[in-house]
């Protein structure tokens, strides 16, 4: 993206606020709802900043895998779980939330470290009108088996999710041996009839 550095300045700047604000709402709201619709804005704001490095396949990745398919599945697993649970007091909570606060600023001085010490230069070389051509040819040639090994995974994983979301539960039961015929089946959801009048 071919504009003036003045206003890519601003625009980082603008989005670096807006991601950074809505992280800590991520964080501090109770509302989980609230805090997923925020996680979506720190999601575009991130792919903004994509564009701005003329990262253009990685910024739409970003909308379409996380905004589209990753805070949309957060979002109705909270409306369909909708379950209220009373939460009871932990023992030594102090613990856990100062190895909490240790690893994080432990994180945090990680990564303050590194972009303090990283030499960032701004290049002189002129950037690709796009980077979804070279990237489309290494998925094609150079990386072909790994991405389709990858699609089969996925697809694995989806026919695995749409079959166990068919059984009402898993048996209690089980056991490795090999003691009955049907002992790697699970039950059928009971299926009503259609047409039938109560």
């Amino acid at each position: 993206m071919q504009i003036a550095e003045g206003v890519q300045l601003v625009t980082f700047g603008i989005l670096s606020v807006l991601m950074f604000g809505a992280a800590l709402g991520v964080v501090l709201f109770a509302n989980i709802v609230y805090s997923a619709f925020l996680l979506g804005g720190v999601f575009i704001s991130m792919a903004g900043i994509y564009i701005l490095l003329n990262a253009d396949f990685v910024s739409a990745a970003q909308i379409l895998v996380y905004v589209g398919a990753v805070n949309v599945l957060i979002l109705f697993a909270i409306m369909l779980v909708n379950k209220r649970e009373d939460f009871k007091p932990l023992k030594n909570n102090w613990f856990r939330q100062g190895s909490t606060a240790l690893v994080c600023g432990g994180i945090f001085t990680l990564l303050s470290t590194v972009a303090i010490s990283t030499p960032w230069q701004i290049s002189t070389v002129a950037p690709l009108a796009s980077s979804i051509v070279p990237l489309a040819k290494h998925f094609f040639t150079d990386f072909l088996l790994p991405f389709e090994l990858a699609s089969v995974l996925l697809l694995m994983a989806m026919v695995g999710a749409i079959i166990l979301a068919r059984r009402d539960f898993m048996p209690e039961n089980f056991t490795g041996g090999t003691s009955s015929p049907d002992s790697l089946t699970l039950p059928e959801r009971p299926r009503e009839l259609v047409g039938t009048e109560k």
